[in-house]
């Protein structure tokens, strides 16, 4: 039998769009805020959002979504919301957030560790994901 360890939540981020984003930042900010170790796993789309340079320019939304963008992204500005990426950077300031990227996925994209914006810490298999995962309280798929 697993022994469960308190105060961790695990996620894997699989999406690469804004609207999947921020609740991958808003979530790690409240577990966080609540003094819970959060694991992120960035594999696929929502690697690709980890490139150097990416944070800080997608503004891609689900194309279910697509025609709200505009409207919400207006809105957010208005309200000074902070962009995902800001709230995710500030997240980590605060608590222990580890952000790793999906060895097999940076394969497949010919991609290497610095390929990587800073704020992802190291590269993991899925493996040893999961085994730290099994290890927590929660695990959330976003």
């Amino acid at each position: 039998m697993v022994q469960k360890m308190p105060n961790k939540m695990s996620i894997v981020v699989f999406s690469g769009t804004v609207d999947k984003l921020y609740p991958v930042a808003i979530m790690t900010s409240g577990a966080v805020a609540m003094g819970t170790n959060v694991e992120l796993f960035l594999t696929f789309y929502g690697l690709d959002a980890f490139r150097k340079g990416e944070p800080q320019r997608n503004q891609k939304m689900d194309v279910n979504y697509a025609e709200l963008a505009p409207m919400l992204a207006k809105l957010m500005k208005e309200k000074n919301v902070p962009s995902w990426y800001d709230m995710l950077k500030q997240a980590k300031e605060m608590g222990n957030v580890k952000v790793h990227a999906c060895a097999m996925t940076l394969d497949l994209m010919g991609m290497k560790k610095e390929h990587l914006d800073p704020i992802v810490d190291d590269v993991v298999g899925a493996a040893e994901f999961v085994d730290n995962a099994k290890q927590g309280e929660i695990t959330l798929f976003l």
